[in-house]
């Protein structure tokens, strides 16, 4: 389903408006700025606002919003930041959008275990906050300061995870608002079980399709004693990627490592006021002891110099470092920008750390002879990578050929064993993409989510249509 595509939407019943009203008072909102608000997409997805909007406060409350919608059988659709480019949050089919941003409380923090357990409305910029004077931090960095709820329902990764790992990694546990309005937690704070199935796996990367996710444990981790951040150019981006592949095969504990093209790096260095060469680069930065860090930094930078790198600009400053890091996660917004009036089209895709190289060169070569520019970034040490394009909203030409690139884009991770989307979930973009990819293990999806939600209420239209 593209932009502008709604599913069949039924108007609400006055009954369970005024049921609403009764439970909620003013945190139910009809308001057409509240409604276009939690109805727009950070991408191309054209507008689908939902009839009525809630703000929960307490996991109590999404349980009562739950059995209202399943009463009388009202689609239900949860909102954090909304900061997901799949439209993923978009109420396709109406009903109700129910704001959990005012869930933003951190419950607890055991430091001794390293874990804590937040509100799905937190958001990870304020945790991060919260526990930094306690010597610990949570690396899961989409880039977005986006809600912890909302990375967990799409699965969320980042800059990080080449050495942290995914959500799928950093969540210990899950409370779960179901459709029959249940309230369930899915694992205890153990670091491993055995316990029956892995139901908090099943909700991570839902999407909200399942159950509503209102509580989160997370691991943690110690603030490493040292810190030190990097950028590097390269002659071609072939280089830059092949650095990346010999220093996760000879088993370089890197903490992130970002590559940008060299229309990104033009792209950020308007937007956010930098002077890096224009060329292929590699944004890096290492985390562990003095000693081990150094020995990391000797490594990177002799695969660098066989690979065409240049100098590399070193940076242990905490205020130089998150200049940079800045100017890393405001690459999306650099990029659309390249393009006065531009929306974004974007699309990831991850493959085998070995087949990096080949995608990324077969892809940029499709963009050198595209009529529409576009930029490449990506999480490279994992195998991730992002295509930008700023397109005009209203030229169908481009649309159509943004479309026929993307294609080819997944076609080719596909080919090489890899996926269709690294972290932005499939939302409506993608649907096709994961037939192909995941065949007959669709309809196995398709059964869980009939079980689960019988009346298809849960973020319909999402993932896959029934």
């Amino acid at each position: 389903m593209q932009s502008g595509q709604e599913l069949e939407r039924k108007p609400l019943d006055a009954a369970f408006l005024d049921a609403l009203r009764e439970r909620f008072g003013d945190r139910l909102s009809l308001s057409a700025a509240i409604l276009e608000q939690h109805g727009r997409s950070e991408t191309h997805y054209g507008q689908s606002v939902p009839d009525a909007v809630v703000f929960a406060h307490s996991t109590e409350e999404v349980a009562a919003l739950v059995a209202l919608c399943s009463r009388f059988s009202v689609p239900i659709v949860p909102f954090g930041a909304g900061t997901s480019i799949e439209g993923n949050a978009l109420p396709v089919r109406g009903g109700v959008s129910v704001d959990l941003s005012q869930m933003d409380a951190i419950v607890a923090v055991n430091a001794g275990d390293f874990d804590c357990t937040v509100q799905a409305g937190c958001r990870r910029e304020q945790l991060n906050a919260h526990l930094r004077d306690l010597g610990l931090f949570f690396p899961i960095d989409p880039g977005a300061n986006a809600t912890i709820g909302g990375m967990a329902s799409t699965r969320a990764s980042g800059t990080n995870a080449v050495r942290y790992g995914t959500m799928r990694e950093a969540v210990l546990s899950l409370t779960v608002v179901t459709p029959d309005a249940r309230v369930i937690r899915t694992a205890r704070r153990a670091r491993k079980s055995a316990a029956g199935y892995d139901l908090t796996r099943l909700f991570i990367g839902a999407e909200g399709t399942l159950g509503i996710i209102t509580e989160v444990t997370l691991r943690l981790h110690p603030i490493p004693e040292a810190v030190s951040a990097a950028v590097c150019g390269f002659e071609t981006i072939a280089g830059a990627v092949e650095t990346v592949v010999q220093a996760i095969q000879c088993g370089v504990p890197l903490a992130r490592i970002e590559l940008l093209d060299d229309a990104q790096i033009r792209a950020v260095n308007a937007w956010s006021k930098l002077d890096l060469p224009e060329l292929p680069t590699l944004f890096l930065e290492f985390h562990g002891s003095v000693n081990g860090v150094a020995e990391q930094i000797e490594t990177l930078g002799a695969l660098a110099s066989q690979n065409g790198g240049g100098d590399f600009q070193w940076s242990n400053l905490p205020e130089e470092r998150s200049r940079l890091w800045r100017a890393r996660h405001e690459a999306y917004y650099a990029a659309i920008n390249l393009r006065p009036g531009a929306v974004g089209w974007t699309t990831d895709v991850c493959v085998p750390i070995s087949r990096l190289p080949e995608c990324i060169a077969e892809t940029k070569r499709d963009l050198d002879r595209a009529s529409i520019p576009a930029t490449i970034l990506g999480h490279v040490g994992d195998g991730n990578f992002h295509v930008i394009f700023p397109i005009d909203p209203r030229s169908a030409d481009e649309l159509r050929e943004v479309e026929a690139l993307n294609d080819r884009i997944v076609a080719r991770a596909l080919a090489m064993d890899g996926t269709c989307t690294g972290e932005h979930g499939i939302g409506l973009g993608k649907q096709a993409a994961l037939i192909e990819e995941l065949g007959d293990a669709v309809d196995v999806m398709r059964t869980v989510k009939r079980a689960l939600d019988p009346q298809d209420l849960f973020n319909p239209g999402k993932i896959f249509q029934l």
